[in-house]
């Protein structure tokens, strides 16, 4: 299966994706961070990329593609890919569906995080993410069940991205709204578009995010029966 997570900065889609990740198998691919480390392994795209962004200029979207066709072609993608920040505009989609049709693959589903933009802001400004493993936390909506100990890996080192404030939110939303948004459409018309309310608390996100996706029970179970 793979999965297109859209929503504006702050909705929870890398949240989400990593849980789709450890439960299903699927692989989550974010361009910065397959950017960064093609960079550090030396590797032709990444010397490519990096000599682009020393001159000061943005990584063309052929070559964000191409990044993306040689990750998925490795054996950990066979169940399927998430991708989290890509598309951006109808231009990369575009590109990313004629990549996909020349390797016989398609996007199965493009599932967007609807957020109320007044609370989202609220919600980011107390995000912190786990040092060792990455999970994600909120002072008000999702604290560590010990104070100071993370969750999942038990670690008790955080960080807080320096952006995660309100002028820099409003900011992002501006642009996400200006140049990601458009791309609805694009996908609605394909009849993959399905939406998911982005304000529920993050258990209850994943639990709409299975049931659109067509892996949980339809009746809002967890006992794996067949009731409608």
């Amino acid at each position: 299966m793979n999965i297109i997570l859209l929503g504006p900065p702050g909705a929870g889609k890398g949240t989400q994706a990593r849980h789709l990740e450890e439960k299903y198998g699927l692989v989550q691919l974010s361009t910065g961070d397959m950017l960064r480390a093609s960079i550090k392994r030396a590797e032709p795209l990444g010397l490519e990329a990096k000599k682009i962004m020393d001159k000061g200029e943005l990584v063309p979207d052929d070559l964000i593609v191409r990044m993306i066709e040689s990750r998925i072609g490795r054996p950990d993608c066979e169940k399927g890919f998430i991708l989290d920040g890509f598309p951006r505009t109808v231009i990369q989609a575009e590109a990313l569906d004629k990549m996909l049709a020349d390797k016989n693959q398609k996007l199965d589903m493009v599932v967007e995080l609807k957020v109320n933009e007044d609370l989202l802001v609220e919600r980011v400004s107390g995000r912190f993410t786990c040092s060792r493993c990455g999970e994600g936390y909120h002072d008000k909506f999702c604290a560590t069940q010990v104070p100071g100990i993370c969750d999942k890996c038990g670690g008790g080192e955080f960080t807080r991205r320096a952006d995660d404030n309100a002028e820099t939110m409003k900011a992002r939303l501006g642009a996400y709204n200006s140049q990601t948004a458009p791309i609805l459409p694009y996908y609605e018309s394909k009849g993959i578009l399905k939406s998911v309310d982005g304000m529920l608390s993050m258990p209850e996100v994943f639990h709409e995010l299975e049931k659109v996706l067509g892996v949980a029970p339809s009746c809002g179970c967890s006992c794996g029966c067949s009731c409608e």
